[in-house]
């Protein structure tokens, strides 16, 4: 929760966490989107977080979900599952492994780390974007943004984003944040994804390892230019 909401108010977003049944509720109406993070996971948190979907859908406000570690137990993916059915949400944000576990009898993921590259969860995102009619994002060395009718590829970020706990809640965090000023949930992505790879690049040049990387990462959210954007997107669409 520090870390994602250390990146939002260096982005600019103001972010509020929330996890009492009594309160989310109303948190959610408040709020211009919602983002949904399995990290920490119990019944009581599950229940919390239904509540807050409806909240936020019956106000139309965009939903994020983060299915983290789908996949690695029977109770986190039947859960995740859970709250996929009960109200659908805007956009998904995962890893290839928690994709893949979403879709298929293949749960295998290792923690909260993929073993899957983005490439191989591409048809089983596909199949989640049309069910749920929603877009799927597939983060990895490249990130995949699938919508109804379209796949884009961003190709930005450095090896070194994965060796920091908690980038990938960050990466759903900041989808969030777009999706809040963003009428599109497509575009809200994709934005969202290069910016997170964007910023990775920036932090990464000169670095000695994650702990610095860490901190260079907030930096470099906060010092990010449009110009930066304009120079090192890497973008492609199918």
């Amino acid at each position: 929760m520090n870390t994602t909401a250390n990146a939002l108010l260096a982005l600019g977003a103001s972010p509020v966490m929330a996890h009492a049944e009594e309160e989310v509720a109303e948190m959610a109406r408040l709020a211009r989107a919602l983002v949904i993070n399995i990290g920490t996971l119990s019944r009581s948190w599950v229940h919390a977080m239904i509540e807050a979907e409806r909240a936020a859908h019956n106000r139309h406000t965009p939903i994020i979900l983060d299915p983290v570690g789908a996949g690695a137990t029977r109770f986190r993916t039947e859960m995740v599952e859970r709250l996929l059915n009960e109200v659908p949400p805007t956009i998904i944000r995962a890893n290839a492994s928690e994709i893949r576990a979403l879709c298929t009898a293949d749960h295998i993921t290792r923690g909260v780390d993929s073993v899957h590259a983005p490439e191989d969860a591409l048809d089983a995102a596909r199949t989640l974007a049309a069910h749920h009619g929603c877009v799927v994002v597939v983060s990895g060395a490249t990130d995949l943004v699938i919508g109804s009718e379209s796949v884009i590829w961003v190709r930005n970020g450095h090896p070194m984003m994965p060796r920091v706990t908690g980038l990938g809640c960050t990466a759903t965090a900041l989808t969030g944040a777009f999706a809040a000023v963003n009428e599109s949930p497509l575009r809200a992505a994709v934005h969202a994804m290069a910016v997170m790879g964007i910023a990775g690049e920036m932090a990464a040049a000169d670095c000695p390892g994650p702990g610095t990387f860490q901190v260079r990462f907030l930096d470099a959210l906060y010092l990010l230019q449009e110009s930066d954007i304009r120079d090192r997107l890497r973008m492609e669409q199918a």
